[in-house]
């Protein structure tokens, strides 16, 4: 819901910090990977309590995650060379990594340190489980059909009330917030299985 709106406002400061970061040792995918890295760093200090370190290196690892695809916009630019894709397979599987890792870590930590229940948490990787195979079966079906939409991204995303800008803000709440994560969980689960039945409803439409 909120993806579009903080792309417009991040567009221009990612481009600068792209500049700034265009070297030949960095490249995109090395940005991705230790994006990679840092969100599976995240997981884990979440799952040894360690709260504030592992929200710290969540936001390290969406701040590479944002930066990935503006170095690699600027260096095919340079270069004029058309992509390829391969960059954003591995960003995506990345994301979905990192999302995952994260549920579990701070589900751990906050089974383990304050009593929390499993079910909210396993309730939300239902719900991201959903809508990863809603959006990735429509951007397939529609690259093959010629119904994507392109909005600058490397997949045809469908718009949802649970996008990226909302999960991100979302873990770093149970992060910061640790003893009330079990019922963070409960509420973003619902809201992302409402966005799985907007993609679902979205995507059959389109592709009618």
């Amino acid at each position: 819901m909120l993806d579009t709106a903080a792309r417009q406002v991040l567009a221009r400061p990612l481009a600068d910090l792209a500049r700034l970061v265009d070297h030949p040792r960095v490249s995109p995918n090395r940005l991705t990977l230790l994006g990679l890295a840092t969100g599976l760093a995240s997981a884990a200090a979440a799952a040894g309590h360690l709260w504030w370190w592992a929200l710290a290196l969540w936001w390290f690892s969406r701040a590479m995650d944002g930066l990935d695809g503006p170095l690699a916009r600027r260096r095919r630019a340079a270069a004029h060379t058309p992509e390829t894709g391969a960059g954003g397979f591995l960003d995506i599987t990345a994301d979905f990594t990192v999302y995952g890792a994260t549920v579990v870590g701070v589900a751990i930590g906050a089974t383990s340190q304050h009593g929390a229940s499993w079910l909210p948490f396993m309730a939300v990787l239902l719900a991201y489980y959903v809508n990863g195979a809603a959006f990735l079966a429509f951007s397939s079906i529609a690259e093959r059909t010629g119904r994507q939409r392109d909005d600058g991204r490397s997949l045809s995303f469908l718009g949802g009330l649970a996008e990226g800008t909302e999960t991100i803000i979302v873990h770093s709440l149970w992060l910061a917030f640790p003893a009330h994560a079990d019922v963070i969980a409960t509420l973003w689960a619902a809201v992302v299985g409402v966005s799985a039945v907007q993609r679902i409803v979205a995507g059959a439409r389109d592709l009618a």
